[in-house]
């Protein structure tokens, strides 16, 4: 998994990147993901509340202009979805690149060192970050993850071992941690 963040100015302009974005049907509902050229950049419900802004936020950062259609990044991350959910596949290897804050990306990255199958709590993350006390913002940077599944957020819980908010909803949390082997929520 790569992550890659990349600004792109020629002779001192800023060039225009297209976000090409594509909805594929999965047992969770429609998801919505989104790709540039050369990486995936979103993968979320376009019905869940923060949708909207989420792609807001990421064509703003990222300088982009969305479109709807279909490139070799998003078939890939269409099959890597596909082979997910049929339980033939615990990580989406797909080159990445996020865009949020610094301190959200050291979140988003460290969430991918939660393996499928198992769960990490919001203090484990701040932990494992070098931030033992920012627990809470790092329960808002896990919020704030353009790619769900992808960046496993949904593999985080309370530290008393409950389900807490999900930005896709907690019904699509439980679906996706049941899916992982996880059959007490």
């Amino acid at each position: 998994m790569l992550f890659r963040t990349v600004r792109i100015v020629k002779a001192g302009i800023f060039l225009m990147i297209t976000l090409t974005l594509k909805e594929i049907e999965t047992p969770t509902g429609v998801m919505r993901l989104g790709a540039t050229e050369d990486a995936l950049v979103l993968c979320d419900w376009p019905d869940a509340p923060g949708a909207p802004h989420c792609l807001k936020a990421l064509c703003k950062r990222l300088g982009a202009v969305p479109v709807t259609g279909d490139s070799p990044v998003l078939e890939k991350a269409a099959k890597a979805l596909e082979e997910y959910f049929a339980g033939r596949l615990q990580t989406i290897d797909l080159p990445l690149r996020p865009c949020g804050t610094p301190f959200q990306e050291s979140v988003w990255k460290a969430l991918l060192e939660v393996p499928y199958g198992k769960t990490a709590s919001y203090g484990d993350i701040a932990r494992r970050i070098g931030r033992p006390t920012a627990f809470r913002a790092v329960a808002q940077a896990v919020g704030s993850n353009p790619l769900c599944i992808a960046v496993p957020c949904h593999r985080i819980i309370g530290s008393d071992g409950s389900l807490t908010g999900f930005g896709g909803g907690l019904d699509r949390k439980v679906l996706l941690l049941k899916l992982e082997g996880h059959n007490r929520f």
